[in-house]
């Protein structure tokens, strides 16, 4: 029985976002915005490219050429 709080324990340091990271969330954030063929932007795009998205919470645009 004692098993279960050492597994539900470890389950939550690992989902738990590291400083900086972002977490899973931001790198799912991320992923999107390589599937839809974009970048990531620190702080704005590019002339030639559209705002298509984010890349984390934390202002990172996902950019991409405009078509």
């Amino acid at each position: 029985m004692r098993i279960y709080y050492l597994v539900f324990a470890l389950l939550l340091l690992f989902f738990m976002p590291v400083p900086g990271n972002g977490g899973l969330i931001n790198t799912l954030q991320r992923y999107f915005c390589k599937i839809r063929s974009g970048r990531c932007a620190v702080l704005s795009c590019l002339p030639r490219e559209e705002h298509i998205g984010s890349c984390s919470s934390g202002g990172r645009k996902c950019c991409r050429r405009k078509k």
